[in-house]
C-alpha cells in the first residue's frame, strides 16, 4: 500500500481519466461548428450530448459489477479503446445520426473509466491519503477540459472537424497502450478480498448495495453538485457564452478552464476537511449546491447582458461543484464492504449524469420551444437561456429533497449500528461557540 508502484499505477489511471474528459467535453467546444455542420435545432443537436450521457449513466452499475468481477485494469483499457473508436466514427460523421453513433462509443468508453480508477485508489492506497486521492483523480482528471478547450479548440478551428477528432482518438489510443502496459487491479501482496467470486454473487450484492442509506445518500450528493458544471461544460455552456453574452470563442475557451483551474484549488481542501470532519461532509455538498444557485439567480436575473467578472464568479463556482460531487464517492467508501465498492460507486456516479442529461435535453427543448413561438429572435439569445437554465431549479431541487431524506436515513443507521449520533450543524455549532464561552 502507498508504494512507487502505487503512484505508477495511479499516475497511469489518472491519464486514462483525464482522457476520457477529453473525449466527453470536445462535443461541447464544438457546439457551434456542430450547429453549422449539421444543420440541425437545439434540441436535436443536444442528443448527442444525451445520449453520450445516458449510455454512461445507463452502464455505470454494470460497470461497477463488472470491476466487483474482473477488476479495473481491463475495464480502463477497453474503455480506452471504444473512446478511440467512438471520436474516429464523429470525424468521419456526415450527418446527426452516425455522429450519435460515435457518441455512443464514447459514452459506453467514458463510463469504464472513472469508478475503475476510483477502485485502484482504493486498492493501492490506505488511510486518509484515499478521500484526498479520490479528489486529486476527479481534479487532475478535469484537465481533460482544458485540453478540449484550448488545444482541440485551436485544432479544431484551424485544420477542420475531422482532423480535430482524429487527433482526440489518438490521444485515447495513447491512454490504451499505458493501461495495458502499467496497470494492475491490487498490489501482488494484497489479499482477494476485493473481489467477488462470480458474476452471479456480483449481480446478488447489488440490491444490498442500492438499499443501503449511505449508498444513496452519495447518489444525490452527486446528483446535486455535479449536473450543473456538467450540462454547462459538455454542450450548453460555450454557445451560451459565445452566442449569448456575446464572448469571441477564444475568451470563451479561457472560462472553460477557469472552471478546471477552481475544481483544482477546491478539491483538495474538500479532501482535506472531508477527512478531517467525516460527519459533516453533506453539509459540504449543501452549502456548494446552495452557492450553485444564488450565483445561477444573479445570472440570469441580471438585466441585459451578465457582465464577466459575473460570468467569473459562476465559473470558479461551477468548477467547485465538480469535486464537491466526488464526496458523493466518499459515502459509498465508508458505507459498503470492499467486495461491492465498485457496483457502489457505479450507482454513486449515475446520480451526478442522469441529471446531467435531463438538464441538457431540457434546455434544448426550451431553447426551441421559445424560438418557434416567436418569444425570442434568435435561438441562443440571452433572453432564451435565462428560462432554459432555470430548469436547473427543478431538477436540483428535487435532488436536494431527496439527499435530506438519504441523510436522515444514514444517521439513524449510524445510530442504530455504531451508537454514533450526529446532531445538525447549527446544535453542533451551538454547542461548540457556548463550549468556547466557559
Amino acid at each position: 500500500m502507498n508504494s512507487r508502484g502505487a503512484w505508477l499505477v495511479f499516475s497511469v489511471g489518472v491519464f486514462a481519466y483525464m482522457t476520457a474528459v477529453m473525449q466527453r467535453t470536445t462535443l461541447g467546444v464544438a457546439g457551434v461548428d456542430a450547429a453549422q455542420r449539421f444543420d440541425s435545432s437545439a434540441a436535436l443537436l443536444s442528443t448527442l450530448a444525451v445520449v453520450q450521457l445516458v449510455v454512461y449513466a445507463g452502464l455505470q452499475i454494470p460497470v461497477g459489477i463488472l470491476i466487483d468481477r474482473v477488476g479495473p485494469k481491463w475495464l480502463i483499457s477497453v474503455g480506452c479503446a471504444l473512446m478511440v473508436a467512438g471520436q474516429l466514427v464523429l470525424s468521419l460523421a456526415p450527418d446527426i445520426p452516425t455522429a450519435v453513433i460515435g457518441r455512443v462509443f464514447v459514452g459506453a468508453g467514458d463510463a469504464a473509466v472513472f469508478i475503475s480508477v476510483i477502485r485502484l485508489v482504493t486498492s493501492w492506497f490506505a488511510g486518509a491519503l484515499v478521500p484526498q486521492l479520490s479528489q486529486w483523480v476527479g481534479n487532475i482528471g478535469q484537465l481533460g477540459q482544458v485540453l478540449s478547450a484550448l488545444p482541440f479548440a485551436w485544432v479544431l478551428h484551424g485544420f477542420g472537424w475531422s482532423t480535430a477528432f482524429s487527433v482526440a482518438a489518438a490521444v485515447s489510443f495513447c491512454a490504451l497502450v499505458l493501461s495495458v502496459a502499467f496497470l494492475r487491479n491490487r498490489p501482488a501482496d494484497a489479499l482477494d478480498e476485493g473481489r467477488v467470486g462470480g458474476m452471479r454473487e456480483a449481480i446478488r450484492m447489488l440490491a444490498p448495495t442500492l438499499r443501503r442509506p449511505g449508498t444513496q445518500l452519495g447518489f444525490w450528493s452527486h446528483f446535486v453538485s455535479q449536473s450543473s458544471g456538467t450540462a454547462f461544460t459538455i454542450f450548453w455552456g460555450f454557445p451560451f457564452l459565445v452566442s449569448a453574452v456575446g464572448l469571441d470563442r477564444g475568451t470563451a475557451s479561457t472560462f472553460l478552464v477557469v472552471i478546471v483551474v477552481s475544481g483544482m484549488v477546491a478539491g483538495p481542501v474538500l479532501g482535506i476537511l472531508s477527512a478531517r470532519f467525516p460527519f459533516r461532509r453533506s453539509n459540504l455538498v449543501l452549502g456548494i449546491t446552495a452557492s450553485l444557485a444564488l450565483v445561477w439567480a444573479s445570472v440570469l436575473l441580471w438585466p441585459g447582458v451578465p457582465p464577466v467578472w459575473l460570468i467569473g464568479i459562476l465559473t470558479v463556482t461551477l468548477g467547485v461543484g465538480g469535486p464537491g460531487s466526488l464526496i458523493g464517492f466518499d459515502f459509498a467508501r465508508s458505507f459498503n464492504p470492499a467486495r461491492s465498492l465498485g457496483s457502489a460507486n457505479g450507482v454513486v456516479n449515475v446520480g451526478g449524469f442522469m441529471a446531467s442529461f435531463v438538464m441538457i435535453f431540457l434546455i434544448g427543448f426550451i431553447l426551441d420551444v421559445q424560438f418557434d413561438a416567436g418569444l425570442t429572435t434568435t435561438l441562443y439569445s440571452m433572453d432564451a437561456f435565462r428560462l432554459a437554465f432555470a430548469v436547473q431549479y427543478l431538477v436540483i431541487g428535487a435532488g436536494v429533497v431527496f439527499l435530506l431524506r438519504a441523510r436522515r436515513h444514514t444517521r439513524r443507521r449510524l445510530q442504530e449500528d455504531e451508537g454514533i449520533s450526529v446532531a445538525p450543524l447549527w446544535v453542533a455549532l451551538v454547542g461548540k461557540w457556548k463550549a468556547g464561552r466557559r
